[in-house]
């Protein structure tokens, strides 16, 4: 097993950095300055890419999303989750809108739809813009259910705190437990620092704080759906007082003998230039693509969409958003709640997929779900409990789409030595064939990281791939052209 230092990029990258520091410091804007001291350049871009985590908290239900529709494996499912008023299991006449007709089908005649609220992303699968990922989760080292049963945490190590959610979802976004400080997200934006002119537009979240957009150096600037966040005290009159304003401003950003005080007003300051950048740019970027109303994450991506229109204004050509959906922890109500929930999801992705197609940039942007862990297959009455892995969505024009990724799991609860009962731990929670480090990788070389580079991001990646890793378990999953 591997246990690489994720910093480690980082400081290779800050040598090479460091003799252009030297020459430039004095003259760049503090903005700029301050974000580049520990710079990072793996790779200079001379194209535009970007990466769009959409992350469901709570923990999506897989089998009511990615819905196995052959006969054989759909009897089973509904067997399984049961029957009368307290089923949780879709009816098969509702899914044939959603049907996923790919390229290539499964081994063993075996067949998926989508949820039936989920028209529009079944449209982006079935016109190869979008692709399934199988049955993936947090891994550690490749594992059996035999080797699971063992307790074994030497030979077979688990992730950190299986089934919580807030460290599952910590695990999903940084590979490890709640309280980490590094996500892989923001350990690939401080290799593509260099490649921006103003860095600190690397990686930019408009759903608040998480770990997935935090680097060693890269900055996780947060925005709002509306966009910046603005300093109202310095921005517009307090009190009536254009006066008062240019006091407040000058107090929160001029010089302080004190350390910290004057490193709190160098914050400040680069906060105010941002807002500033940042709102200039949005007022010269907009989409003409319809997103729907009273959708908040097609709200985020809306304005994602506006951001990467405004890549020339901002001086990007590799960055990574976060945007998020939460209210997936259905214990109660999956039936009455998850096609809200699934409508929002798909007419949101839908809507960011043509609105960059508008932009010229469908190849060069890809968005890709997440969530804290995929839930049992089987019912707890009215919903279903905690779970391992999970199927998720990759969307773009450099996807390759009308396919599936990585083995369809068997339909079964059972605990016994049946091949079927290999691939979940207990209830239909999917023991994971594909591990998220493996994701993570595809989606990181598609970015612009080298194979290399991948260990200082991905912590567990060199138990996953040839020479070192199970050969079997490839770092890319062959999804990206």
């Amino acid at each position: 097993m591997t246990s690489n230092i994720p910093d480690s990029n980082s400081r290779r990258a800050f040598l090479r950095r460091s003799g252009q520091l030297a020459m430039t410091g004095a003259a760049l804007p503090w903005a700029i300055n301050l974000a580049a001291i520990g710079e990072a350049a793996a790779f200079t871009a001379s194209d535009y890419k970007a990466l769009v985590c959409v992350f469901f908290y709570g923990g999506n239900d897989y089998a009511n999303t990615v819905v196995t529709y052959d006969d054989p494996s759909y009897a089973k499912y509904a067997a399984i989750r049961g029957g009368g008023q307290t089923s949780i299991a879709l009816a098969k006449g509702d899914l044939a809108a959603t049907l996923l007709n790919p390229t290539t089908p499964l081994a063993d005649g075996r067949q998926y739809a989508l949820h039936p609220a989920m028209t529009g992303m079944a449209g982006l699968f079935n016109a190869g813009h979008a692709a399934v990922q199988l049955n993936v989760g947090p891994l550690v080292v490749p594992m059996t259910r035999v080797q699971y049963a063992t307790g074994d945490q030497v030979k077979y190590p688990l992730p950190p705190k299986l089934f919580s959610h807030n460290d599952q979802q910590s695990v999903w976004q940084s590979s490890k437990a709640e309280g980490s400080t590094v996500g892989w997200g923001g350990s690939i934006g401080d290799l593509a620092l260099s490649s921006n002119s103003t860095s600190l537009f690397t990686c930019i979240s408009v759903t608040g704080n998480a770990v997935f957009l935090s680097g060693q150096n890269a900055l996780a600037y947060q925005v709002s759906p509306s966009g910046a966040v603005r300093i109202n005290a310095v921005t517009s009159n307090v009190y009536g007082s254009s006066a008062v304003k240019s006091a407040m401003a000058t107090l929160v950003q001029q010089s302080r003998g004190h350390v910290l005080e004057n490193e709190y007003n160098k914050v400040t300051a680069r906060a105010i230039g941002a807002e500033s950048q940042i709102s200039g740019a949005l007022a010269g970027s907009d989409v003409s693509t319809a997103f729907p109303a009273q959708n908040s994450l097609a709200d985020q991506l809306k304005l994602v969409a506006r951001l990467i229109g405004a890549r020339g204004s901002l001086g990007a050509k590799r960055q990574v958003f976060l945007v998020s959906l939460g209210g997936f922890d259905l214990h109660d109500n999956l039936i009455a709640q998850q096609p809200g929930l699934m409508t929002r999801v798909s007419e949101a992705m839908t809507s960011f997929y043509n609105a960059t197609v508008e932009l010229g940039v469908a190849d060069k942007v890809t968005a890709f779900t997440a969530s804290d862990f995929g839930r049992t297959l089987s019912s707890n009455g009215d919903g279903s409990d905690h779970g391992w892995g999970s199927h998720h969505f990759v969307v773009g024009g450099a996807v390759k789409g009308r396919a599936f990724y990585g083995k369809a799991p068997p339909v079964s609860i059972g605990n016994t030595a049946a091949a079927e009962d290999q691939w979940h731990v207990g209830q239909g929670r999917l023991l994971p064939s594909t591990a998220t480090a493996q994701y993570a990788a595809t989606l990181a070389r598609w970015f612009g990281v080298a194979d290399s580079e991948l260990v200082g991001i991905l912590p567990n990646i060199g138990n996953f791939g040839a020479p070192a890793g199970r050969a079997d378990y490839p770092r890319d999953l062959g999804f990206m052209a």
